[in-house]
């Protein structure tokens, strides 16, 4: 088996991130794992399988303290890993066809056979194999058990996809971590250990598909698809494939024109058909296994099929037809809007747009296309209801898009630990075939038994030593893949999960850390946003409290703010009627001023400032609390993380230090000027008399 060896990197950056393989702690568990983990046998010369077996090398001899061999000794505990055929041959009744069935395609069986002295990892493919040995690693790393395993494990979405908004100078659209790894200065990267490493952390969490380019095509990104770069990409696509993940590229609608010298870039046109044909042919001449395209189209001044006055599902189709004999797929994004609303209007509503554009086009897509659908209908809010289009489209393959990228929470800078946001997303009921029909077995395929199923996230890393930016937020980036293999984790597990592969298994450390992860969240939105209005940001960065100040929002379009009252009416009567394309009950509870939860009720309703509610408190009393409370519990963070120096390793210490530092400082300017705003708007005063600016 080939070696992994550690990239010399700063000590103690960060940059192992959850497989950092930290020494196990003394004592029976530790004697238990150099039982099992004194060698390891892997018969096959298949590229993942060794990589999975160098992978198990590593984790082992980093955790245990101990060399492991590849033969096992007459009678000796070992490790076993591949496919289950390859077992069989010489394990001949280690796994049953219903362990065999359960585990699918890309799924794994861990089991322990006292009989054969072997710990068995077996799956159907390579990729399930490398999936199952970080699996027992991450069993080790956590310090569970292992002499009597028996795990069956099998991914619930088939497409686990990361997006990256690289560009090809090496800047990222929304990133906050540093430049990217992928390119610099127009040149792809060639840190090939660091690529191999990101695949390594993608692979541990079960990621299958990454989209290598921003979504925004430049371009420069547009000849991606040309000789100039397919060899370039190849390269990339063939240290992926190792790792069990396909590559998938953002293209630009326009490449007939922009690269191919044709006129016209209409999606009914023979000869743009016939060009796009030619490329894909020429892709998967240099790319055997790509993965398909990501389109963005129609919006934000993005090139797409309303330019020749085709819809989407024609533009979508013209782009599949061409994929399908090589089993690619065409991923086509339902951010689209076109909508700059005026303070004036209130009835224009972007919030509409996604599901008015493609709610007709129901059916109509090719059965390779896929729709990713953002988790909410507007644009990654720390505050949103989830898109009514999950349960809205019967016959259509769709993907859920989450944004790991704190775009709107805080950019990295700030803590916000999102699992418990994406867990309230996919366990949200949409009525849709009857009383019980979550988010979650819409997106996994399962209501409607979609071939092309699955989540896709916008990724939050760069080439920061931590990956990350802050070392705190690579629990965003776990916890989303682990999410995607198995939604029915919880964010309490997931977190905990990170916090002992990361730091310790020290129970006291764990402990302050999850507090600070699983309270993050509630703490950013109290001091950011109220009630659900959201983008009170500066324009174009996103970054810093501006109330009027989001560019596509010109004079408060966004929260209708005046001296008499805030709130967007998206109600039947007298508003948008946004509120109409949810199901059941939530059209009812969303659209009912008295039953619209709290949080979402300056999304759905204009209420006046001294409008009561459910808490008690008027709307103008909850953003004075709620704005000086966040400042409080974001100072409570930083004092929370100081009991921890001296007790992890100083380096990871102080840059999270250094973090929360900051947003404690920024929590004081966000109530400053968000509570400075409302108090001369409503002209009603704080009845605690704290001092507003």
């Amino acid at each position: 088996m080939d070696e992994i060896e550690w990239k010399h990197k700063p000590v103690e950056s960060g940059y192992h991130a959850w497989l950092s393989y930290n020494k196990a702690l003394p004592g029976a568990q530790l004697e238990q794992y150099r039982q099992w983990g004194g060698a390891i046998v892997s018969l096959e010369e298949q590229e993942t399988i060794q990589a999975a077996a160098a992978e198990l090398k590593l984790g082992l001899e980093a955790m245990l303290g101990h060399s492991v061999s590849a033969a096992p000794n007459q009678g000796q505990l070992h490790i076993a890993l591949g496919t289950f055929d390859s077992l069989h041959v010489r394990y001949q009744s280690l796994f049953s066809e219903k362990e065999i069935e359960a585990a699918e395609a890309e799924g794994f069986v861990i089991r322990t056979s006292h009989a054969d002295s072997c710990l068995a990892i077996g799956a159907a493919s390579p990729a399930g194999v490398l999936y199952g040995v970080f699996h027992l690693l991450r069993l080790i790393g956590t310090g569970a058990a292992i002499d009597e395993l028996a795990i069956i494990s099998a991914p619930v979405n088939g497409l686990r996809m990361i997006n990256h908004w690289d560009n090809f100078d090496g800047s990222i659209e929304r990133g906050y971590a540093g430049n990217s790894f992928l390119y610099k200065n127009n040149r792809f990267t060639e840190d090939q250990e660091r690529l191999r490493d990101y695949a390594r952390m993608m692979a541990s969490v079960g990621i299958n598909a990454i989209a290598i380019n921003n979504v925004n095509v430049h371009q420069e990104e547009t000849l991606f698809i040309t000789p100039t770069y397919l060899p370039q990409v190849a390269k990339l696509a063939d240290i992926f494939r190792v790792y069990g993940i396909r590559l998938y590229l953002s293209i630009n609608f326009a490449s007939p024109i922009q690269i191919g010298g044709l006129e016209t870039a209409d999606p009914l046109e023979l000869d743009v058909q016939g060009w796009w044909n030619n490329k894909a042919s020429e892709i998967y001449a240099a790319i055997p296994d790509f993965g398909g395209f990501l389109v963005k189209a129609d919006s934000e001044n993005r090139p797409g099929p309303f330019t020749y006055g085709r819809d989407h599902a024609e533009g979508a189709n013209m782009l599949a037809e061409a994929l399908l004999p090589h089993g690619g797929i065409v991923i086509w994004r339902c951010f689209v809007y076109n909508c700059k609303q005026d303070w004036r209007d209130r009835k224009t509503d972007r919030a509409r747009a996604a599901y008015d554009h493609f709610k007709p086009l129901d059916g109509r897509f090719n059965d390779n296309v896929v729709l990713q659908i953002k988790n909410g209908p507007l644009d990654f809010q720390v505050r949103e209801p989830v898109s009514p289009l999950f349960g809205a489209l019967e016959h259509t393959n769709q993907l859920i898009e989450f944004q790991i990228t704190q775009e709107y929470t805080g950019q990295q800078r700030h803590l916000c630990y999102l699992v418990p946001q994406w867990k309230e997303i996919l366990e949200f009921n949409t009525y849709a075939e009857g009383e019980k029909a979550p988010v979650k077995r819409v997106v996994d395929g399962s209501l409607w038994g979609n071939r092309i199923n699955g989540m896709a996230a916008v990724t939050n890393v760069g080439e920061d030593w931590n990956w990350s930016g802050h070392l705190l937020a690579q629990a965003n980036l776990y916890g989303y893949g682990r999410l995607a293999w198995n939604p029915d984790l919880t964010a309490e597990q997931i977190a905990s999960e990170w916090i002992q592969l990361v730091f310790s298994l020290d129970a006291a450390i764990h402990d302050v850390i999850s507090g600070l992860l699983m309270d993050s969240w509630s703490i950013y939105e109290s001091y950011t946003a109220p009630l659900g209005i959201g983008w009170m940001v500066n324009p174009n960065h996103h970054y810093g409290p501006n109330v009027d100040g989001y560019e596509y929002s010109p004079w408060g379009t966004y929260h209708f703010a005046d001296h008499k009252g805030i709130g967007v009416d998206r109600t039947v009567q007298t508003g948008t009627g946004y509120s109409a394309q949810y199901m059941g009950a939530n059209a009812e509870v969303y659209n009912s001023l008295e039953h619209c939860p709290d949080e979402l009720l300056l999304f759905f309703h204009h209420v006046p400032y001294t409008h009561v509610l459910h808490s008690g408190k008027t709307v103008i009393q909850h953003i004075y609390d709620n704005h000086f409370e966040g400042v409080e519990r974001a100072a409570q963070l930083l004092s929370a993380w100081s009991s921890l120096q001296g007790r992890i390793k100083e380096e990871l210490y102080s840059q999270v230090e250094e973090r929360l530092r900051e947003q404690a400082r920024h929590a004081e300017e966000w109530r400053d000027q968000i509570n400075t705003y409302f108090w001369r708007k409503s002209g009603i005063e704080d009845k605690h008399h704290r001092k507003i600016y």
